[in-house]
């Protein structure tokens, strides 16, 4: 029978613990992200952000696994996925850390943002595709001319601009971007956050995000939540909730119950 997934919540943490090669990254973590809101994620380097949310969009970091607890990511469990996992990824879109320089040089922007469709469907329907392609080229703020070209012929941000648009091809329940913002300049992230904004309150799409973007938790109406040492140290809403200090330890601890 067809999985029925949940709707209602995008993903769940319940105790969650990883480990990369016997050592803990992530421990005994608990949210809920429903559908329609963002969570962003927040913490000094090392303090377990890529590990999490790249487990969570269904992509791990080699040698990272569950050792305690689990996540449901669309009602599917991140322990034991099984042949679920397809359907987990092809519903969330992800943006990984380093997405728009190592996005493939031998294939061109029109290629790039297609392939998650043209991957699974030989026999797309190629002038309705373009057309997507297109729309998100603008939405991206990007000119229609970039299509043909390779990623090598591309500044970082237009790249960094391509990756996002190949992460939202499929209209993902679920989002997941680790370093948003890296090579976008002010206005640019302006194009991207009405990108997500859209998709939430249109699809109710939800978000989690990896920034340490001091104005993103407002822009975005967001949750946080703050690592440190692989532990959540704080989680609350808006960029009143949480503040943290460079070595990652909260100024005003929140109850992350």
């Amino acid at each position: 029978m067809p999985r029925t997934l949940d709707t209602d919540v995008a993903l769940r943490a319940d105790d969650l613990s990883l480990a990369r090669s016997g050592v803990r990254v992530i421990d005994g973590i608990t949210f809920t992200l429903p559908a329609g809101r963002t969570l962003i994620v927040q913490g000094a380097t090392g303090a377990g952000k890529t590990s999490l949310v790249s487990l969570l969009a269904g992509h791990p970091d080699d040698g990272l696994t569950v050792v305690g607890g689990d996540a449901r990511v669309h009602g599917i469990s991140a322990r034991r996925p099984g042949r679920a996992r397809r359907e987990w990824t092809f519903h969330t879109g992800y943006l990984p850390q380093g997405a728009g320089a190592a996005l493939p040089s031998r294939l061109t922007v029109q290629d790039v943002i297609a392939e998650p469709i043209t991957s699974r469907d030989r026999k797309v329907n190629t002038r309705a595709l373009a057309v997507r392609v297109a729309t998100l080229l603008d939405e991206m703020e990007l000119p229609l001319g970039t299509a043909p070209k390779y990623p090598y012929e591309l500044s970082a941000g237009m790249r960094q601009r391509v990756a996002l648009a190949r992460a939202l091809v499929l209209e993902p329940r679920l989002f997941v971007a680790d370093d948003l913002y890296a090579n976008l300049d002010l206005e640019v992230r302006a194009a991207a956050r009405a990108s997500i904004t859209r998709r939430r309150d249109g699809r109710g799409m939800a978000s989690l995000i990896v920034t340490n973007d001091a104005d993103a938790p407002r822009d975005l109406d967001a949750d946080v939540l703050v690592l440190h040492a692989g532990h959540a140290v704080g989680l609350g809403h808006g960029d009143q909730a949480v503040q943290w200090t460079p070595d990652g330890t909260p100024e005003r601890r929140i109850s992350t119950g």
